[in-house]
Order: structure tokens, then sequence, then C-alpha cells
């Protein structure tokens, strides 16, 4: 037999894996990036303006001003659930890309519209309803945007590096947040006279431009092979909850209590800006604005390293390891604030949300998906996800309620932090390691 006509080995008997073709789940992980950035500079620029803006606009006559715009913020986590088992059932049915285009445009109208509300001089009354009406769009729409990316790029994600790809859905979540308060900071030092008539609108308005950037990136994606194949095979679930609730409700219940790590996010984001800028605290707007600029920003880079390294050694260590590291830097963080001192409450953040939140929250998209095959992944993840996700929606107004009339009470907002942080970790440690499971496998039973 001639040189020419031999065939050189391939394959792992070979010495190497062949070559895999990452276009698609390239394109998932930018498309995941694009919406989960639009969604959540949507939410965060809520959330500041929830902190910031909205007792003044939306509550000028109540005595509870603060508590009830905080808790406006929080209606949002109501809607999840609901959205979840609608989103979730026809995510499974008739696939991911239909419901992540639907989830994008109702995220983008509600945000845009609730700019457009009058304030409650205006209209009275009828502000806040509209307000909390919108927020519940916006709530559905939260609910089905993290499921579906993180369902979708797992499913066109490469073995081994399953993690680090799924991890650019919460990296897009970092953006949003980074997006929301570098357009906070100008808005923010405007006068109160423009402030709260027109200048607050921007922001809203303004995600118009990320909505045509992330849809047009959207309508190229794919169906996953997985998923084309049962779909084919006639092997999708009719109603994908009850199959769920049938054959994974252990890994559901593991995932509402390990979503309790956003908890972190919420009153970092939300209850720390508002706390920081009182009186009685004193740190200005401009300043935590900065803060959280700065420790999301420390965060694109981090998360997308853990969740490499999760890819290697395992998702449990570094997802246990980053909760029970929270649950700590809590008390040094709300510490910082406290003593007035702007450097240490710059590194306190970062170490808490670059450092130690940064490793659960680039995991999670990966180790959720992995606890559910293909038939229930998105209902899993969405239902799973979003009743978890309720605490920390509410997390600030309660933690506001446990000061009490004392401002600088910050101690029982650390605690209820520290223990969501705790039962999170523990729910991971019941977990099944699956970094090294191949996809059509994932999702049996322990």
């Amino acid at each position: 037999m001639s040189a020419s006509t031999v065939t050189p080995p391939s394959g792992p008997e070979a010495g190497h894996l062949p070559t895999t073709d990452t276009t698609k789940v390239k394109r998932a992980a930018t498309s995941s990036f694009l919406g989960s950035m639009l969604e959540y500079y949507d939410f965060y620029i809520y959330a500041s303006a929830a902190a910031l803006i909205f007792p003044t606009v939306f509550f000028p006559d109540s005595g509870h001003a603060a508590l009830l715009s905080l808790a406006t913020f929080g209606v949002a986590y109501v809607a999840r659930p609901v959205g979840d088992v609608v989103l979730g059932h026809f995510g499974d049915r008739v696939g991911r890309k239909k419901i992540m285009l639907l989830t994008l445009i109702m995220m983008g109208a509600a945000t845009f519209f609730i700019g457009c509300i009058p304030s409650a001089d205006s209209i009275g009354v009828f502000a806040p309803i509209l307000l909390v009406l919108m927020r519940i769009a916006q709530g559905i729409s939260a609910a089905g945007e993290q499921s579906g990316a993180s369902s979708l790029t797992l499913e066109h994600a490469p073995e081994g590096r399953r993690a680090f790809f799924c991890s650019w859905t919460l990296n897009g979540t970092q953006a949003g947040f980074i997006l929301a308060s570098l357009v906070f900071l100008p808005i923010a030092a405007l006068p109160d006279d423009i402030l709260y008539t027109w200048g607050w609108r921007i922001p809203f308005w303004g995600s118009l431009i990320v909505l045509i950037a992330a849809y047009i990136m959207r309508l190229k994606l794919e169906e996953p092979e997985e998923f084309i194949e049962q779909q084919e095979s006639k092997a999708v679930a009719k109603l994908p909850v009850a199959d769920l609730l049938r054959t994974h409700s252990a890994n559901l219940v593991r995932v509402i209590c390990c979503a309790f790590i956003a908890v972190v996010s919420t009153i970092f984001s939300v209850f720390g800006l508002a706390f920081a800028t009182t009186e009685e605290v004193g740190i200005p707007k401009s300043t935590m604005l900065w803060v959280a600029i700065a420790a999301n920003a420390v965060a694109l880079i981090s998360q997308p390293a853990w969740a490499m390294l999760s890819d290697r050694i395992g998702r449990r260590p570094l997802f246990i390891g980053g909760a029970l590291g929270s649950a700590v830097f809590i008390y040094v963080y709300f510490g910082a604030i406290a003593s007035g001192n702007v450097p240490l409450i710059f590194l306190a953040a970062i170490g808490l949300m670059s450092v130690f939140y940064a490793a659960p929250n680039a995991i999670w998209p990966s180790f959720y998906s992995e606890m559910f095959n293909t038939k229930v992944r998105y209902s899993g993840i969405a239902i799973g996800t979003q009743v978890g996700f309720a605490l920390a929606g509410f997390a600030p107004a309660i933690g506001n309620a446990l000061m009490g009339g004392d401002k600088t009470h910050w101690m029982p907002v650390a605690i209820l932090t520290s223990v969501a942080c705790v039962i999170c970790a523990i729910s991971a440690f019941t977990a099944k390691e699956t970094f090294r499971t191949p996809l059509k496998e994932l999702g049996n039973p322990i």
C-alpha cells in the first residue's frame, strides 16, 4: 500500500480530540450576552430609580415612600414564577429561540413605557398602578430570558467548555449593570427640577437602542441539535412542567435553594445603594454608582475565569466556596459603608461581588442546566431560579423593614444575606457533580 493511500488516524486514539465547530455556540453565547445585557440594563435602571427617584415621583405623599418604592422592585419577582411556568412550557415545547425573542421584546417595551408614565402629581394613584403593571411585565420577561439563554448555550456548547460559554449569559447581566450605572451617573447629577420631571426617563427610553442590537443578533440563532432531534422523534414533553415535577423534583428544590444566592446581588445593588446614600450615612450617590461599576467591571473578567476553572475541577467546589465567601464578606461590605471610608468601600465591593459572588454567579447557568434533561431543561431552570429569586426580589424591602427606625442598623440585613448564602451552599453540596457528564446523559436521577 502506497503512502498516499494511508488514512491517518483520527479521534481520541490519535492522541487528540476532533476539532469542534464552535460557530453556533459562540453565536449563542454572544446572543445570550446581548439579550441578558438588555434585560438587566432595564432591570438595574429600575433598581437605581427605585432607590433614588421613584419615592419622590410615584409616592410623594406616603410616609413610607422608600419602602413602597423598593416593594415595587420586588413585585417583578412575584410575577416571575408565573412567567416561568408559561415560558418554560413553550420553551421546552416549541423551542428556545422563539421564546427568547418574545422575552426580549417584552422587556424592551415594558421599560420604554415605564419612562412614559406620568408622575403621581399628574394622575394620582394611577401612576404607581401603571408602574407596577410594567414591572410585572419586566418580571415575566426576565423569568424566561436567562433560563432560555442558559439552555440554548449549554446545548450548543462542546464538552469540557460548557460553563465557560454559559457564563456569558451572566456576563451580560454584569454588563447591563455597568451600562445602567454609567447612564445613571449624569442623570443623578441633574438638578432636582429636571431629574424628577423628565431627566429620570432618559435611561428608560434609551433601552430601545440595546433592544434593536440584541434582536438582530438573536434572529441568527439556531435551535440546538439535541432539541431538534427530540422534536423530530416526537420525544418532546407534552406537559414539561408535569414531567419536571414527576422526574426532577429533587433537583428543582435544589435549584430553588441555590438561587437564594441572588439575595447578595439585590442587597448590594438596591439596598446597599439606598442605605449608603441616606442622610445618616451620607455617601454621595455618584460614589456608590462608581462602586457598583467597579465591582461589576472586575466581575466581567473574574466570572469567565471561574467558569473555565469549573470546567476543569467541577461546579460544586467553586459554587459552594463562593456562596460561603459571600456569607462572610457581606459584613465587610456593610462595615465599610458604615465607616464612610470610600477606598475601603471599593475594595469590599470588589471582594464581595467580583471575587466571591462572581463564582456561583458564573457557574449557575451551567450547574443548574446540567441538573435537567433536554425535555424539561428550560422549565426546570426557569421555575427553579425564579422561585428562589423571589426572596432576592423582596430582600431590599425586607432589609429596609428590619432596620426599623434606625437608618444605620445594617446588621440584620447582613444576617439575612448570610443565611441565604448558607442555605444555598448546603443545597449545592447535595447536588451531583456534572461537569464531566455528556450532554445526552444529563438529568438522570441521582
